[in-house]
């Protein structure tokens, strides 16, 4: 048994944990290290493992826990999940207010509202502050148990202290559109269907069987409304979202009191283009009676609250023709088509390409070239075809048929039963060999500076390279009889590849090209394993504990380095000086220590990614929006929302040139007084 002094650092651990997890996912303001985080949460589940009989169901090593319910037990709910009327103008916004103010008697009515998050409903219900369980809406009255991966949501907190006995927290469950893309780039390539909007995406990862795969995917949730609760006592949705936000929940910050319909109207059409801005998605505004007495006696419908409605905004859709439907190959050999468009501007972008994902996709749609088509961005990111205009065909375009051998080297290509993907069946295939090699230089894998898609053409029509290993024995002479490579080019590539072997375990295994192996699992692998070797000897079981890494990904890994030829690859590039181990960066100066930066706008010197990569060297963290934390504002041109908050704030800005200069960056002035390119 456990003493009580072990039982009581457990509980002390357990209540850091927690502060330190809200800190760091729900304000973005973390206090310590990740080093510190992780050394404090090791300590933890090191207690819990020699004494299981202290473990706790509330305990944060607990986010990941057992199978999901085959089949999602369905669940009653004590009070109803209602729906919400929409309306879709102001005039019918002002119908709404009318329709109130008669209910109620009086004009004396406050109005709260809400960004409507594209997601999916959910129900936590705690007692004596702990989470016992998580239910999807469902039909409103009867949910589905999806409590095991309802845990694996950082921002949803496991226990809550000073809670009452009994509350039933909801809100919405939703996708970063980051995460949204991230995630159909990995089904494009394994082959399946890819999710059509951030809410699909949302709702098809909770029920994921394995809490492991819901855990990679990176759900975020945020608060809005209780259900049944005992011994809460507050009287308005101000104060209820005040509440939750003390309960250490996430809420949106961008809800707003009015005391009329017409600044309703007003916030509404402000929201109308900003929320594009945003990093989740979100189609309507909420519209609730602030005063919750007023609330009750306005009551409810069967379906929906009288008291609260919800104003839809249209979606950005524009219409174009397509082109051509061109094949491309990726790094795995999957053929992915895409659409070739007539140019058109759409949610503030020129579009001239759409993805197809693969030939289901297609026939589902009856995409042809030659069509018009109306097209929409999935999660504000990725342009996509809604919609086939059949009644403007000439009955002269043709039905798309992928291709039966391989567009780079002719083997033949295969649909893999169970899969929507065709792949070229040649492991040899110098389709697929030139794919990983650009993945393997690529920025977010080696990042191996001027090593792109036309230096990598030329080194193999030369056979300078075979396989990644090969970066790192070339030499300056061989490279000069590349096309357009001179003696400065060449020596610079040499150097930025020998530059390159430091990168560490996490990069090394996302370059390598793994199946399903993403970048964040890639470094989720290197935190469990620090070393290769420690990576390849672990089994498929060993490797699917690790948190975040789901049953197909440890299987994929697993496959790889049982595979003769990739340990032959891994040899290579030891021998070569890659490191491959995990490395812990340090920052190279302190430029820009203590900062946190959001970088808004285009950059005329790099790319976003870059100067990130700039500041975090220099000591900074960089955000992706404009939070009470954030001390520092680069912007390019063409910035927008995020500048303008940065003002209201009063936070610091610095142009391209002004960060340039502190990053020691700023361009050598030459004899003539231009900049010099070297």
């Amino acid at each position: 048994m456990a003493s009580e002094d072990i039982i009581e650092r457990a509980e002390a651990l357990r209540k850091e944990i927690r502060r330190h997890s809200y800190l760091y996912y729900v304000l973005d303001r973390p206090e310590i290290t990740d080093f510190e985080f992780d050394k404090m949460y090791r300590e933890l589940v090191t207690l819990e493992a020699e004494h299981p009989e202290i473990v706790t169901p509330d305990s944060p090593t607990q986010r990941v826990g057992g199978k999901a319910s085959d089949d999602f037990r369905k669940v009653r709910f004590r009070k109803p999940m209602l729906s919400l009327t929409n309306v879709f103008n102001a005039e019918e916004l002002r119908e709404f207010d009318r329709r109130v103010k008669a209910s109620l008697g009086t004009d004396e009515v406050e109005y709260i509202t809400e960004l409507k998050i594209d997601g999916l409903s959910m129900n936590l219900v705690y007692e004596d502050g702990r989470l016992v369980q998580g239910l999807t809406r469902g039909d409103g009255r009867v949910g589905e148990d999806v409590t095991a991966n309802v845990k694996t949501i950082r921002t949803i907190p496991l226990y809550i202290e000073n809670a009452p006995p009994y509350m039933e927290i909801r809100g919405e469950v939703y996708m970063p559109r980051k995460s949204f893309a991230r995630l159909n780039e990995e089904r494009d390539e394994a082959g399946l269907m890819p999710f059509a909007n951030c809410r699909n995406a949302a709702a098809g990862s909770l029920r994921q069987l394995d809490p492991h795969v819901t855990a990679a995917r990176n759900l975020d949730f945020f608060a809005y409304a209780i259900g049944e609760t005992e011994g809460l006592d507050v009287h308005t949705q101000e104060e209820l979202l005040r509440q939750l936000a003390a309960f250490h929940f996430r809420v949106n910050p961008n809800y707003r009191k009015w005391d009329s319909i017409e600044g309703v109207i007003e916030g509404v059409g402000e929201w109308a283009e900003k929320r594009r801005t945003l990093e989740y998605d979100t189609d309507g505004m909420v519209v609730k009676v602030n005063d919750f007495r007023q609330q009750d006696a306005l009551g409810a419908t069967v379906k929906d609250p009288k008291w609260a409605t919800a104003y839809k905004y249209p979606p950005e859709e524009a219409v174009t023709q397509v082109e051509h439907i061109i094949v491309t190959m990726g790094r795995t050999g999957v053929l992915t088509p895409s659409a070739d468009l007539a140019p058109v501007r759409l949610a503030g972008t020129t579009v001239k390409r759409a993805t197809l994902h693969n030939l289901d996709f297609i026939r589902e749609k009856d995409i042809r070239e030659g069509d018009w088509v109306r097209i929409y961005k999935a999660g504000e990111i990725i342009p996509e075809v809604a919609a086939v205009l059949k009644e403007k065909r000439t009955g002269k375009e043709p039905e798309f048929q992928m291709p039966e051998t391989c567009p780079v080297c002719g083997g033949k290509v295969e649909r893999v039963e169970g899969e929507a993907a065709y792949r070229c069946m040649n492991p040899r295939c110098g389709g697929v060999v030139r794919e990983k090699l650009i993945h393997f230089a690529s920025r977010d894998a080696m990042d191996i500076e001027g090593l792109g898609p036309s230096v990598v053409d030329s080194l193999l029509a030369c056979g300078l390279v075979k396989d990644p290993a090969d970066f790192y024995t070339l030499d300056a002479g061989e490279l000069q009889q590349l096309e357009r490579m001179g003696e400065k080019r060449a020596a610079n590539l040499v150097a930025a590849a020998a530059d390159s072997r430091g990168r560490g375990l996490a990069k090394l295994l996302f370059a390598l090209g793994i199946r399903f192996l993403g970048a964040k699992g890639a470094e989720l692998l290197t935190e469990k394993y620090h070393t290769i070797e420690a990576v390849m000897a672990a089994d498929e079981a060993s490797l699917q504990e690790t948190d975040g890494i789901g049953k197909v990904i440890a299987q994929s890994v697993y496959a790889y380095f049982h595979d003769e030829r990739n340990l032959e690859l891994v040899r290579k590039l030891q021998q070569a000086g890659v490191v491959t181990a995990e490395v812990k960066e340090t920052a190279e100066g302190a430029a820009f220590a203590g900062e946190r930066a959001v970088l808004t706008g285009k950059l005329a010197s790099m790319g976003r990614r870059e100067a990130g990569e700039i500041i975090r060297r220099l000591g900074g963290e960089v955000q992706s929006s404009v939070t009470k934390t954030t001390t520092l504002v680069i912007a390019g041109t063409d910035a927008g929302s995020k500048l303008e908050k940065a003002r209201a704030q009063g936070v610091t800005i610095l142009t391209e040139d002004e960060f340039l200069r502190r990053a020691g960056l700023a361009p050598a002035a030459s004899e003539s007084g231009e900049p010099s390119l070297f």
